[in-house]
């Protein structure tokens, strides 16, 4: 027994059974949310931030962060939009049809931040001191201490957003969900792909960018067993190389190749290099091993919803490759 229920029963015994089991069961109440009131203190980029409670009013200012949110049940007021679009990215956009975009993931509308009065922000380890000195102002400001690039760095964010949400055992739940699958299909694929590797590029109208090893998407493609290489054309701490030409596409000619376009530019840049006799010579080509994803996905999101999806994209993709 707790010593606040010791005390109720020693005062239900002193002043009766009745008065005493009510005014025992207000202080066990009391105790009960005095615990729940405990602020939250996080470990984040800028310091210590404390955080009372559930928040309401929630903002993201980094698709890991919009994403991680809905998976914890919370709609944000505002978020950024992703890379080359004008909205959140596809994936996400049914979820939140009327949210709010507060800026790019490059440039924060602070002013339009402020005016959806939130308690909570959510930012990207990318954000600028100065302006978190800003937003820090208006609520309780969370940016991950993440530097540079790492396959499992999603998953430390999320669990942070998690815990400034009120939200950890939800998020914990959602990533063992993800590791889960990402080691069945390992298991699956095993035979099939144990030895296969695998490039990761995007393209864009000047030409294709291969996507670091050490990435969110090129990390789940490693956890289901495919070796992920970059040619050693990604400079150390870089999400990606400078454009290739067409003639060095032999440099990322491999067993598989994940081809994703951030927008229709890129995308009928790409439908032009595959009419070229370089692109059509590539091994992976006559493989038929080229799959083309979502860029909006495979190469600017994160999370735990994102995780799902990319794994759908890579199970459509090896299901094909299975002896029956």
């Amino acid at each position: 027994m707790s010593p606040l229920a010791r005390g109720a029963v020693a005062l239900g015994q002193k002043v009766g059974p009745g008065i005493g089991l009510a005014l025992g069961l207000s202080l066990v109440t009391l105790g009960v949310a005095s615990a729940q009131e405990e602020p939250r203190v996080l470990d984040t980029a800028f310091g210590e931030v404390e955080i009372q409670g559930q928040p309401e009013r929630v903002v993201t200012l980094y698709e890991g962060a919009l994403d991680t949110s809905l998976t914890a049940g919370v709609t944000p007021l505002g978020a950024v939009a992703t890379r080359a679009a004008e909205d959140v990215a596809d994936y996400l956009k049914d979820e939140v049809p009327d949210i709010q975009i507060v800026g790019t993931a490059g440039e924060v509308n602070v002013e339009a931040v402020v005016g959806l009065e939130p308690d909570l922000i959510l930012a990207s380890s990318r954000l600028s001191e100065d302006t978190y000195a800003l937003l820090s102002q208006l609520a309780p400001t969370v940016v991950p201490a993440t530097e540079g690039f790492a396959p499992e760095a999603w998953k430390d964010e999320a669990r942070l957003f998690g815990r400034a949400l009120g939200h950890e055992g939800e998020i914990d739940r959602a990533i063992e969900t993800v590791e889960a699958r990402a080691a069945e299909l390992a298991a699956t694929f095993e035979a099939e792909t144990s030895q296969d590797n695998a490039f990761l590029i995007r393209w864009m109208p000047q030409g294709p960018l291969v996507m670091s090893t050490e990435l969110f998407t090129t990390g789940l493609l490693a956890a289901v067993g495919l070796d992920v290489q970059d040619d050693q054309l990604v400079p150390a701490g870089r999400p990606h190389s400078d454009p290739l030409s067409l003639e060095a596409l032999s440099r990322v000619d491999g067993d598989w190749l994940f081809v994703a376009t951030l927008d229709a530019n890129g995308a009928e840049a790409l439908d032009q290099a595959m009419q070229s006799d370089a692109f059509k010579r590539l091994s992976v080509v006559g493989n038929d091993r080229v799959v083309a994803v979502d860029g909006q996905l495979w190469t600017s999101a994160s999370g735990p919803i994102a995780a799902q999806a990319v794994l759908d994209d890579i199970e459509q993709a090896l299901e094909g490759v299975v002896t029956p």
